[in-house]
Formats: C-alpha cells, sequence, structure tokens
C-alpha cells in the first residue's frame, strides 16, 4: 500500500497541515461508532449505555422497522444479493421496474430513474439534459450534490439569493436569452430547515418560461399533508417538472436515489445519466425494502402526522428557553444555532455525557460562524424522550452561557 514517506514531499505537507489548521480552528470531525440499529436509542462505543439519537435523517422512525427488515430478507430470497451489472446490460429485474413504478405514483410523475444514491442522481441530472445554450438558476444554498451536479453541466450557472423571489427574479431576467431556464432548489435545506416557497418559484417560473427542479431528500414521506412533499405542501404538485429524492432518509434509511417526472425526459436520462450508465444497480434487498414502505406511507400518514406533533413540541419548547432555532416551525429539521465552530464540538460532546446524541456542524459544511447543532425530530420519538433532550440543551446551554 502506498503511504507518505519521510522524505520531502509536498503533498504530504499540504495533507498535514490541512488537518492542523481544521483542529486548530475546531473543524476537524471524527466519527463516533455506533454500535446497535439505527433508531430512537441508540449505543455507542465510547459509553455504556444507550443515549437518545437526536441527529438521524430517520424521521419516519423506520430504519430498523422490523416489516422493512423482513421485505429486504425476502427480496433476497427472490432476487439475489446483487446483480453484479448496471442496468442496461443484465441489471433490471422485475421489482426495479415495480418500485419505479410506485414512486411514480406517489410523486403523481409519469415515470422514474432509480440511482446508487441522490448524489448520484443529482451529478447525472444536469449533464444530461442541459447544454451551453441553456441556463440553470440556483439557491445559493442547495446541498453539495446539486452544486457538484451544475458543474458537471455547461449550461450557465445563476446563483439567488437563499429563498430570496427579488434575487430570483433578476437571475430569471438575466438568463431571458437561455434555450432552457432552469430553476434549482431544495425542498427542505438540510442544514438550515428552511422550506423553499415553491408557489412564488413556480410563479416566476410561469412568468418567465422557466421550468423547476426540486431536491426533495429531506421532505419525501412526511413533509405535506400525505408526506409527498414540499410540492404538495405548497400546492404546486402539477406545476413542478422534475423531483430527486432519497430512498436512504425517512424512506427506510438504507442508500437509493431517484428523478422522477415527464417519460421522455427519464428516458433520455437512462441513455445519457452517466451515475445511472456506470453504476450498479440497486440491490434487491433495498429495492424490496422500499416496496414495502411506499405501500405502507401511502395508506397510512400515522408515522407522518406523529412526526408533525413531535416537531412542534420540541420546536416550541426549546424555543421558549431562549435558544436560537432556525427554520421553519413545521420543519422536523430543527438547528440550534450557537456561532463558534468550537462551541458547537464542545456543545454536542457535553450533550453526550448526559445521554444525548448529537453532532456540532461548522466550516466547510456550514458558513462560517454559522455553527450549530443540527436536531432532528423522528417519528420514534416519545415526547418524554424528546423532554430529556430538551433538558440538556438548557442543562448545557446555561453551563457555557448560551442561554440565561
Amino acid at each position: 500500500r502506498r503511504a507518505f514517506s519521510t522524505a520531502p514531499n509536498p503533498l504530504a505537507e499540504k495533507v498535514h497541515q490541512d488537518i492542523v489548521d481544521m483542529q486548530d480552528a475546531g473543524t476537524f470531525k471524527t466519527e463516533r461508532v455506533i454500535t446497535t440499529p439505527q433508531r430512537a436509542n441508540i449505543e455507542v462505543n465510547t459509553r455504556k449505555g444507550a443515549v437518545l439519537n437526536m441527529c438521524a435523517n430517520n424521521y419516519l422512525g423506520l430504519s430498523a422497522h422490523p416489516e422493512l427488515i423482513q421485505a429486504a430478507k425476502d427480496a433476497m430470497d427472490t432476487h439475489g444479493l446483487g446483480l453484479s451489472s448496471v442496468r442496461f446490460i443484465c441489471g433490471t429485474q422485475d421489482m426495479h421496474v415495480e418500485l419505479e413504478k410506485k414512486i411514480s405514483e406517489f410523486h403523481k410523475k409519469e415515470d422514474t430513474i432509480l440511482y446508487p444514491s441522490c448524489f448520484d442522481a443529482n451529478a447525472g441530472f444536469f449533464e444530461a439534459v442541459l447544454t451551453k445554450e441553456d441556463a440553470i438558476i440556483s439557491d445559493a444554498l442547495n446541498h453539495a450534490s446539486i452544486i457538484d451536479g451544475i458543474r458537471l453541466c455547461k449550461a450557465q450557472r445563476l446563483r439567488f439569493d437563499h429563498m430570496c423571489m427579488k434575487s430570483l427574479e433578476e437571475k430569471l431576467i438575466e438568463a431571458k436569452d437561455a434555450r432552457i431556464k432552469m430553476i434549482a432548489t431544495d425542498g427542505v435545506f438540510s442544514m438550515d430547515g428552511d422550506i423553499a416557497p415553491l408557489k412564488e418559484i413556480c410563479d416566476l417560473a410561469d412568468s418567465h418560461g422557466a421550468y423547476v427542479f426540486v431536491d426533495e431528500c429531506h421532505a419525501t414521506g412526511f413533509i405535506g399533508k400525505t408526506g409527498r412533499g414540499t410540492p404538495e405542501l405548497c400546492g404546486v404538485e402539477d406545476r413542478v417538472l422534475v423531483i430527486n429524492s432519497t430512498l436512504g432518509k425517512a424512506l427506510g434509511g438504507a442508500t437509493g436515489g431517484y428523478t422522477t417526472g415527464p417519460s421522455e425526459l427519464i428516458s433520455l436520462l437512462r441513455n445519457k445519466s452517466r451515475p445511472y450508465l456506470f453504476s450498479n444497480t440497486l440491490a434487491p434487498a433495498v429495492v424490496g425494502a422500499s416496496l414495502k414502505v411506499f405501500e405502507m406511507i401511502s395508506e397510512d400518514t400515522s408515522l407522518r402526522d406523529k412526526l408533525e406533533s413531535n416537531t412542534r413540541f420540541f420546536r416550541e419548547t426549546l424555543g421558549q428557553y431562549g435558544f436560537d432555532v432556525a427554520g421553519d416551525p413545521a420543519c422536523p429539521i430543527a438547528p440550534v444555532m450557537l456561532g463558534d465552530a468550537r462551541l458547537a464540538a464542545d456543545f454536542a460532546d457535553e450533550m453526550l455525557e448526559l445521554g444525548v446524541y448529537v453532532i456540532g456542524f461548522s466550516y466547510p459544511v456550514v458558513p462560517k460562524g454559522k455553527a450549530r447543532i443540527r436536531t432532528q425530530i423522528s417519528a420514534a420519538h416519545s415526547e418524554e424522550q424528546l423532554q430529556h433532550a430538551i433538558d440538556a440543551f438548557v442543562e448545557v446551554g446555561r453551563k457555557k452561557g448560551v442561554i440565561s
């Protein structure tokens, strides 16, 4: 195995200095090791006993659901472990086609294409669809996968201020001569808990002859009356052209992503989207479990309703103590803003000592000076568990002078 030697080595020196700089700034990240399935109470290898997990994307509490585990096992029994192939060679099974149909029906779109992750879906969309004759107008706080996908594309790139409709309209006017104008936005912004104003975005799109692309990774399954995401919440399901989302968060938490939209556009992606063409097909276990997920959330909204109730209780109660809880009041992503990176890291460590698992987020994941503890609420949390988390926040917050 190749490793850095003791001889003069500019790459080794640069890597070492980067790590030292991050450590000095309090932004160097270490990974805690979990020894249990993902659920409301988990165990980590650095302490005895269970801790309350307040930072998973497990919004509906399905990551260790017994029915999904059984569906995954059943799929392996009938369809094997993997396909050892990309889709267009010999990697498409009947269950992949069935899942794509289920997703299309759920989002009320014509067709769907599966990817290994939504990062791949975002990486594969823009380059396959748009060229230098076109323009992409992107929210300034869009997820890194959207940004990277746009960078792969030769289209003109414009960025509008976060959720600012005046700025968006200015950029649409600037792109007026483009053949295709595509507005790209997250539906829910994962670091801030903001919900995009999709009605206003669609209104501007209509006025300027643009199309709307929405990443729904932190919305599918629980935002909106029946969990169909921000287009449902904002009443614009028929006005959003393309939805990209994931199977790896609320919908079981395993892996996998997808693009859903017009059938001809999906057909184009099957022929041109590089992450689809050059990546192994989604494993049967994930597909089997995902089929069960869409069956569950299409028939019953009780988990989504519980999450809504939990979110309201946690946000309102924590805010009463004087914490700066950012984001939309209806969003289960509840960032507790602290500002300083080292404060956020130390705060998270002391929370763990009190039995609450949270992570401090700082640059480059969020802008400098905007460090935070990003809490995420789950339908699996009980009100008693959420109160325990609030009590821990108050204890550490007072100790560190964040609240009085």
